[in-house]
């Protein structure tokens, strides 16, 4: 879907972004994730056509228009940080002056609106004020109004800033469903527990350039070196840990009373294959779980602790 090519943009004796290139297949939920002054928002603005690369390309869906063309802001639904004043519009004239921008019909724009805010749940704000509405129903229309001429990739810069616990929750379920919808969705924020709840892959930057990137499991698994999986066991604890030894790739971490932990590099579909083995060894097992790391370790790991 998109396709970042050795980006750069300088200000002067500054690099703010170093020869990125990231590759985002479509129908994925990504976090853009990185430290303050990371080059994020950069590239983001970059991506929408809103500021010059220095250097290198942009491609979305396999189209090799100009960035910042009229084509290529076609395919873009971009969402800022800061949703700005609207002081005389109603929520309907809003969605009326964008979807006039792109050319739109007023039929298939009355028609969109009525569909899109019942998506973002604001079906009964149609007629109010934009600049009476929270925050987080503001957020809300703009993601609508982003959606509003169909792009193919949504881009949302930092979307939960300012917002309460309720509207995060609301914005959250929203990102969600329209990744189960299939939109390819690119997602900018410092909030990492929500972006783990969200995303299925992640990119993560630092000072210009982009550390790694890929689905968040194989990154986690990549970084620590395996999985740690607690099997407890209730039967002879001799036969499980040879079974355990024998097993390639797996490393026997500690035993405990009932209780086994090992490292395991591999795929979730292995792991079940060795329990299996277990079992069919005679094994009596109460249960196993997977220790599961978190984005915020994996991001401190990977930064530094930059801030």
């Amino acid at each position: 879907m998109l396709y970042i090519n050795n980006l750069s943009k300088n200000y002067g004796s500054f690099t703010a972004v170093n020869h990125l290139s990231l590759h985002i297949p479509e129908g994925d939920l990504f976090g853009f994730v990185g430290p303050n002054g990371a080059g994020k928002t950069t590239t983001i603005r970059i991506v929408c056509g809103l500021l010059k690369a220095s250097e290198g390309s942009v491609h979305i869906g396999g189209t090799a228009a100009a960035v910042g063309s009229r084509e290529m802001k076609r395919m873009i639904g971009y969402v800022p940080d800061f949703f700005g004043v609207y002081d005389n519009l109603k929520v309907k004239e809003y969605m009326d002056m964008y979807g006039s921008m792109y050319g739109m019909h007023s039929r298939d724009i009355a028609k969109l609106t009525d569909d899109l805010l019942e998506l973002v749940n604001l079906s009964d704000k149609k007629e109010f004020y934009v600049d009476t509405l929270s925050r987080g129903m503001k957020q809300r229309l703009c993601v609508a109004r982003a959606l509003l001429h169909n792009p193919k990739l949504l881009i949302l810069d930092e979307p939960n800033s300012g917002l309460d616990p309720r509207a995060r929750v609301e914005m959250k379920e929203l990102l969600k469903n329209l990744h189960s919808m299939g939109k390819t969705i690119i997602i900018s924020s410092h909030i990492l527990s929500e972006l783990s709840e969200m995303c299925n892959s992640i990119g993560i930057m630092n000072r210009g350039q982009l550390v790694t990137a890929g689905r968040i499991e194989d990154i986690m698994r990549h970084i620590a070196g395996g999985s740690r999986i607690h099997i407890r066991i209730v039967s002879d604890m001799e036969p499980a840990i040879r079974i355990l030894k024998e097993h390639a790739g797996v490393t026997v971490e500690s035993v405990r009373e009932n209780e086994v932990i090992i490292n395991y590099s591999a795929p979730e579909v292995e792991i079940c294959a060795l329990i299996g083995r277990l079992i069919q060894n005679n094994v009596i097992l109460t249960g196993f779980s997977k220790e599961e790391g978190s984005l915020e370790s994996l991001f401190m790991q990977l930064t530094g602790g930059a801030q």
